[in-house]
């Protein structure tokens, strides 16, 4: 039988004549005195034990070069706490878009997971659901982010290799087999034929008889990043920005529960950006997004709750969390501000989170369970809303199953084992975290302001600002790795010469054949008729400024393929050549 414990007391106001107030507060300090007494203790106390033992570094930055101060007072954190920070889930969310955060309900585990045929994928999402995962998040092949079929010659080698193979309704009805599409939300990680494979989805949906405003869920769709970084599009610019916001207005009408873009800047990070670089180019993105909104006539609090974000986890735990802080801030103040947004859902910057692949080392491969540990913690201390953490064996194939459940159980160990997730935003008030964050948000906004005067993102993208800055950026880490003022655990620093034999996944190259003799089983069962009716309708719509949505989906009905409907996107908008920069 156990005992129950009685309630522990308070602490009771002190009234000894110490000076304290009678409520037991200590009377306020003057920030003269704060200034005052850090001069004192700098000359002082660290001047002595500094001639004893010297700094171990000649200067101390952020992974990405941000000084970082030895200590600080109130003094040189000036805030003001309602309008620079507010209570969780108020204006302007610096502390969480929601007033109660993981106390009500943990993050969604959503981790990314992809690879061979949709059967084999199936299988994949199955045993991660009966894991504890509650969300999907899909990974596609090469030639399906290309926007090609698997019996393409550009796709020889690479069906099934880095993603699943989707070419038509079919496989997504294969892929999705046994899953309730109204009670799991799914995010599709692809951008040029983003419209395609949610058009695919959609479909499905239609076709179990579901409603439409029953499903949940991310297409990533983010056409900008792709050509500040990832390199992954289907047409030039301009016409991906109409096609980006022909989904919008599309599923604002629609699929009102689905976040139609998912603006990111993990890629970006992931290419060599600073985290301010990353902070500022995906922002920027996202108001080059709601711009374009409003040209066509939207109303900005229909469109904008449905936008969400998707940012790395770098190695700089304190910098990433000032990160998702600073970033929910601006996003709250331009959308309030620039915009004239009135709901608080507008002016919410809700955001997926993935561990840094680029940090992950082929040498002392277990030691990137460490580094994802590290980098997952201070996502959810940053207030993420979904997380992906990578797997230990990433760097050289795609995860086993052993791996990615470490990779979920580190989740799960920081949700239940850690008390992190029993407060909300605990390290706000740390004065290292509030100056970071508004030094984070001074630079982003910078550059925000220098991508104004050009003109908006994507005339910053045709003269290559962003990608000159980012190649920059990259540049300059590496020189910092190469002469070890940047220590990477196993590759510059306590390296033992020694290989580790990991167990890796292997993809059969049988694959392709059976992919590809799919697709033809497909094409020859369908209505042949129907199937070249409802391409000629997809591409009239291009030609004549319709909203591209429901053409794309009847043509996914018909089982046309993603690159025959991609093929006439590319015929009425063109190709595009990433051009060279020096």
């Amino acid at each position: 039988m156990t005992q129950e414990l009685a309630p522990r007391p308070r602490p009771q106001p002190r009234t000894d004549g110490q000076g304290y107030t009678a409520e037991g507060e200590a009377p306020a300090v003057g920030l003269a005195e704060l200034r005052a007494a850090k001069d004192a203790w700098e000359k002082q106390l660290v001047a002595k034990a500094e001639a004893r033992m010297p700094p171990r570094k000649a200067r101390f930055s952020t992974w990405s070069d941000l000084d970082v101060p030895a200590a600080l007072t109130p003094a040189d954190v000036p805030t003001d706490y309602l309008r620079d920070l507010g209570m969780p889930g108020e204006y302007p969310f610096t502390r969480g878009v929601q007033p109660t955060m993981y106390r009500g309900r943990l993050w969604t585990m959503r981790m990314f997971a992809g690879f061979g045929t949709p059967e084999q994928t199936n299988k994949r999402f199955h045993y991660l659901l009966k894991e504890g995962q509650t969300g999907l998040s899909t990974a596609f092949d090469f030639p399906t982010l290309m926007g090609y079929d698997s019996d393409s010659p550009r796709a020889l080698g690479e069906v099934g290799m880095c993603g699943v193979a989707v070419d038509t309704l079919r496989d997504m009805e294969v892929l999705f087999d046994g899953i309730p599409l109204d009670k799991v939300t799914t995010s599709m990680t692809i951008n040029g034929p983003a419209i395609v494979l949610l058009s695919f989805y959609i479909a499905l949906a239609d076709v179990r008889g579901i409603a439409r405003d029953k499903i949940g869920g991310t297409v990533q769709n983010d056409c900008l990043k792709e050509f500040i970084a990832q390199h992954a599009w289907l047409v030039p610019p301009r016409p991906a920005m109409r096609i980006v916001t022909d989904m919008i207005e599309y599923c604002t009408r629609e699929v009102p529960r689905w976040n139609t873009v998912s603006i990111s800047g993990y890629h970006i990070r992931e290419a060599g950006s600073t985290a301010a670089q990353e902070l500022a180019f995906t922002l920027a993105d996202g108001i080059g997004y709601v711009e374009s909104c409003l040209k066509r006539g939207l109303a900005v609090d229909d469109f904008a709750p449905r936008l969400s974000f998707f940012f790395d986890v770098h190695n700089d735990f304190f910098e990433e969390i000032a990160k998702f802080r600073a970033a929910r801030r601006i996003w709250a103040r331009h959308m309030k501000e620039r915009f004239g947004a009135k709901k608080a859902e507008s002016m919410k910057l809700r955001t997926h989170a993935q561990t840094a692949g680029v940090s992950l080392t082929a040498q002392q491969p277990y030691n990137n369970v460490v580094r994802v540990a590290l980098q997952a913690l201070a996502a959810v201390l940053g207030g993420t809303q979904s997380l992906h953490t990578n797997s230990l064996d990433e760097t050289y194939a795609l995860p086993t199953e052993e791996s990615v459940t470490i990779a979920l159980r580190t989740q799960q160990i920081i949700a239940e084992e850690s008390g992190v997730a029993n407060t909300i935003d605990p390290l706000g008030g740390s004065y290292f975290i509030e100056d970071l964050t508004n030094r984070l948000e001074a630079e982003a906004m910078a550059y925000i302001r220098r991508i104004d005067e050009m003109g908006g993102m994507v005339e910053a993208v045709e003269k290559g600002y962003p990608q000159r800055e980012i190649a920059a950026s990259a540049y300059r880490f590496q020189r910092q790795v190469e002469a070890r003022e940047k220590i990477m655990v196993g590759v510059n620093g306590y390296d033992t010469g020694k290989a580790d034999d990991l167990p890796l996944l292997r993809i059969d190259e049988t694959v392709q054949r059976v992919q590809v003799e799919n697709l033809k089983r497909v094409k020859a069962q369908r209505d042949a008729a129907k199937a070249a009716a409802s391409l000629a309708d997809v591409r009239r719509a291009a030609q004549e400024e319709r909203n591209l949505m429901p053409p794309i989906i009847a043509a996914a009905k018909a089982y046309c393929t993603e690159q025959e409907i991609c093929d006439e996107l590319r015929h009425v908008f063109g190709t595009y050549v990433d051009p060279a920069e020096f």
